[in-house]
């Protein structure tokens, strides 16, 4: 099979690979739709490798391995690829766990499925275990204020309609010139609102604090915060106004010095569900958990894909892809390439 190696620059080179065999509890996809992330170059630049790196996969299932029993051959299904291990999904065969996988329904696209597994659960990750907030089987019946720094990124827009599955409101969206799609998401009926990051740090603090007043709660119900840029100082007005015995979490490391030390801290990211370690199953059963409701969030409509655009030159046009994406001239919606557009391809 053909599959490309991502290397610092970020470079693409497109290699000849033999199609994955299914470990138990594996299932081998023929990929349909691979989904572009940030991560993907970032990772090749801070580590030196040559690998295939993609993680969002959409496609439909090649081969099961021993034990599986929710997924058959020829089911389209989408999956997040294991970090940092062969086979991922910028190949014409990838390889994924039978827990980070979900059926596709048939009201959704491949190009649609393939925008969720990595963001939505970065998300969930984010919402429902690092802050913690309520469940979406469990939701709240008061104002619950959130804070999301990001909101019109690929996960933050998940974030969103996560919060909002589990009655979670006012959500205080911190956004900017892609705002567009994070306001087709929010309810203003329940106080959501979107503040755009360019107006300073200043005026982010003001507006979440009329946010608070306009939805006639106090400055100090402000509890929790997902900052999903974590970079140039977005935690900074954040921390200005949440409760300093709040909860903030962050996509990357900050130094502690930055926060208040009453104040609950934490990093989130997605590897947990994978690990292998008897100490993190629990992230594995909700992983379990949250991708087949997934599957069943986009099949009764109230999980809505990110706004993609399909690059041209399936695995050839990997390299452009992730470049654009380095040099910021993303416009909001998520990167994917369709395998079959691929030269070459038999």
């Amino acid at each position: 099979m053909k599959e490309i190696l991502i290397s610092a620059g970020p470079k693409a080179t497109l290699v000849d690979t033999p199609i994955p065999k299914p470990a138990p509890g594996q299932i081998v996809i023929r990929t349909v739709i691979v989904g572009a992330n940030p991560k993907d170059w970032k990772y090749a630049e801070r580590f030196g490798t040559k690998a295939n790196q993609g993680e969002d996969i959409a496609g439909v299932v090649h081969e099961v391995g021993e034990g599986v029993v929710e997924f058959k051959v020829g089911d389209r299904v989408a999956a997040l690829h294991e970090f940092s291990t062969p086979y991922g999904a910028y190949a014409e065969f990838s390889l994924a766990w039978a827990y980070t996988s979900f059926h596709i329904p048939p009201n959704t696209s491949f190009e649609e499925a393939a925008t969720i597994p990595l963001s939505a659960m970065t998300a969930c990750m984010a919402l429902f275990s690092r802050l913690p907030l309520p469940q979406p089987w469990s939701p709240v019946s008061s104002p619950l204020p959130l804070v999301i720094y990001g909101a019109s990124s690929a996960v933050g827009c998940y974030a969103i309609q996560l919060a909002k599955r589990a009655n979670i409101h006012p959500l205080i969206c911190v956004a900017g010139k892609t705002s567009w799609h994070a306001e087709t998401l929010i309810d203003r009926s329940k106080g959501d609102t979107i503040i755009d990051h360019r107006v300073g740090p200043e005026g982010v603090v003001a507006g979440i604090k009329q946010a608070l007043r306009d939805a006639s709660l106090p400055e100090t119900s402000l509890k929790h915060a997902f900052d999903v840029i974590s970079e140039k100082g977005s935690w900074k007005p954040i921390v200005q106004v949440l409760d300093p015995h709040g909860s903030i979490t962050n996509l990357r490391p900050i130094d502690a010095s930055e926060f208040p030390s009453t104040l609950q801290r934490s990093r989130t990211g997605v590897a947990g569900v994978h690990s292998q370690l008897d100490t993190r199953d629990w992230d594995k059963d909700f992983g379990y958990v949250f991708f087949r409701l997934f599957g069943r969030g986009l099949e009764e409509g109230w999980l809505k894909a990110q706004p993609f655009e399909v690059r041209k030159g399936g695995l050839n046009g990997v390299e452009g892809a992730l470049r654009d994406l380095k040099e910021g001239r993303n416009n909001g919606k998520k990167y994917v390439v369709r395998i079959a557009d691929t030269e070459g391809l038999s």
